[in-house]
């Protein structure tokens, strides 16, 4: 039996490079927003068609409120009782009027909210669908807060673009409109009055409004990177505390803060400075001094009724609310399209073509790597590697970082496709085969353990969740870990990132664990002891011998002297296999000594 030792990875992988979604002109998020709407957008329409109704019909009071004011006027100079059949048909109308806009409102309100509910878990259903078929490698180029991000907070900020914005959006223009108009059907003179400010109000918010949605863009990039440090701050805490970094670790984060705060200081100063002018000048004492002021002129030369004035101040103060609307939901629009931008490029994430079933099945564990090649951009990874790993044999990636190792095992593993050849197991190309009986041929021990908030017992029955009890345990006792689980507060029922936190070689032995009891005939090893402490390290050298028995294995080793005795080691260069052989065979390739020598070195500085 061959005897695996701790194995180091590196990363050759080469992320694909990828365009930030956020820093997307207006044009791309405008059309990200269109596309993204299109499931609902009969539903939005009616609710503008609802909208305009609600901002038209808020007309009637005014007309009622003139009627009412010019029935009083004349009863009173003619010194006569006012009609109170008239009275009650302009207070009739005063109050339908208002109630039917509401009503309308409210329901125009209410179907771009069941909009808006739809469209969330359309958009959520289909971003869960994608990355439930991305292959796994697009997870190591995008963060997990970035995904986050996407799931929860940018379908959140769809809201006020779907629920409000059909609506507010089309009373805010098409009431002010309406308004304007009845002013001048009252007196042409006391329209422009009323609607003297609105132009010059405009005039400072567009200035004020400039470079916006590029701004906006900024600021989100800066805040996903913002949240993308606090995690891999959070998640490498104890690795950090450990080599003393955490000071380095957290001026990362802070000088990250400050440069979001100066930016947001040096956008919303002159834009705060601005709005509060723009909001002076549409303020209710400024527009009743203009209207107030130049009706008493018109009052006076006898072109207006006093009655006809107050009205139109009336209708001028409802203005003020108008554009204030009309402004918060051009910042919501922005907002809301960069987002939309964010969650299409989530949604375009590359997925695998994976089959409802499998077209045969593999007859053995054999791996047969066939004329392989894959690219990122125009780097290359992997190219024209073709290698057979026999069933039951153990067989070692070697070579300097950026060689391709971690590519080429995540080729085996599907994380990805490859651009040409194909990978096969059993005699059967990966891609004919579906998720399920892939992953049950294959099982592999990542770097970074992958445990879950859950008991033990279930972290280790992952996959094999009926398991029995006892070959969890089984299984845990192979991996050397069996006493330390029943140590902790609640034994194997013992919570995960609740009642305990286990160290790094714990995880790495319950991830281990996982693996025997899981019992697959092909395993994948990455870095299976990194950052352990030598006790640790030890008991999963034990753990893994237990593992490896009888299975077909690809280990990825940075230290060709822990893997003299697999039966099969290739070296990487540079995407390509150098050479493949015993450790008989490579001692005297010069790449493989010197390998071998930086290794050894390394062996001794440590020890």
């Amino acid at each position: 039996m061959t005897t695996i030792a701790p194995a180091v990875t590196d990363e050759a992988s080469q992320p694909t490079e990828t365009k930030r979604a956020g820093s997307a002109p207006d044009d791309v998020r405008k059309a990200a927003l269109a596309e993204l709407m299109a499931p609902v957008r009969p539903m939005l329409l009616t609710g503008k068609i609802l909208g305009a109704i609600s901002g038209v019909a808020a007309v009637v009071p005014f007309v009622a409120l003139v009627e009412l004011g010019n029935t009083l006027l004349e009863a009173s100079r003619s010194g006569s009782e006012p009609d109170s059949g008239e009275i009650n048909r302009v207070v009739l109308l005063l109050v339908g009027g208002f109630s039917v806009r509401l009503l309308v409102y409210f329901v125009a309100l209410l179907v771009t909210h069941l909009a808006d509910l739809r469209l969330h878990s359309s958009i959520r259903s289909r971003m869960l669908t994608t990355l439930s078929r991305a292959p796994l490698s697009w997870f190591g180029e995008n963060t997990s807060g970035q995904v986050r991000k996407a799931i929860q907070d940018d379908v959140v900020h769809l809201h006020v673009l779907v629920a409000h914005k059909p609506v507010d959006y089309t009373v805010a223009v098409v009431m002010p409109v309406s308004l304007g108009i009845y002013a001048f059907v009252i007196d042409w003179r006391l329209g422009l009055l009323a609607l003297s400010l609105i132009p010059v109000y405009f005039s400072f918010y567009a200035f004020m409004m400039r470079g916006m949605g590029e701004k906006v863009a900024i600021l989100d990039r800066k805040l996903d990177e913002l949240s993308g440090t606090m995690i891999e701050f959070i998640s490498g805490i104890t690795v950090v505390k450990a080599f003393g970094i955490a000071g380095k670790a957290h001026k990362r984060y802070a000088d990250q803060a400050r440069d979001i705060v100066d930016f947001y200081e040096e956008w919303a100063r002159p834009m705060l400075r601005g709005a509060a002018l723009a909001n002076a000048i549409i303020s209710a004492p400024m527009v009743m001094f203009v209207v107030f002021g130049g009706g008493w002129l018109l009052v006076r030369g006898g072109y207006v009724s006093p009655v006809e004035v107050v009205t139109v101040a009336i209708i001028a103060l409802a203005l003020p609310n108008a554009m204030e609307t009309f402004g918060n939901l051009t910042w919501g629009a922005q907002m809301a399209g960069a987002a939309a931008a964010r969650i299409l490029a989530t949604l375009d994430a590359p997925t695998l073509n994976l089959p409802q079933a499998s077209r045969s099945h593999p007859a053995d564990a054999s791996i047969d790597i066939d004329d392989v090649t894959l690219r990122y951009g125009q780097t290359v990874a992997v190219q024209d590697v073709t290698e057979h790993l026999p069933p039951g044999t153990v067989t070692a990636l070697v070579g300097p970082s950026g060689s391709g190792k971690s590519t080429l095992a995540k080729l085996v593993a599907r994380f990805q496709d490859p651009d040409r050849g194909s990978v096969r197991i059993g005699g059967v190309d990966l891609r004919d085969l579906t998720e399920q009986e892939l992953f049950h041929h294959v099982a592999f021990v990542l770097q970074d353990a992958q445990l879950v908030r859950a008991s033990v017992h279930d972290n280790i029955a992952l996959a094999r969740p009926d398991a029995a009890p006892e070959d969890v345990v089984a299984a845990a006792k192979a991996a050397q870990i069996h006493e330390e689980i029943l140590a902790l507060p609640h034994g194997y029922d013992t919570i995960i990132g609740v009642d305990t936190h286990l160290s790094g070689g714990q995880e790495q032995r319950v991830a281990i664990a996982r693996a025997i009891l899981a019992d697959r005939p092909v395993l994948l090893l990455d870095e299976a002891t990194a950052m352990t402490d030598p006790e640790s390290e030890a008991d999963i050298q034990r753990a893994l011998n237990a593992l490896v028995k009888g299975k077909t294995v690809l280990v990825i080793a940075h230290r060709p002297a822990a893997i003299a005795g697999a039966d099969r080691i290739i070296l990487m260069d540079r995407g390509s296999v150098d050479a493949a052989g015993t450790h008989d065979d490579l001692r005297d390739h010069p790449h493989y000594r010197q390998l071998w020598d930086s290794s050894s070195t390394n062996m001794e500085t440590q020890a």
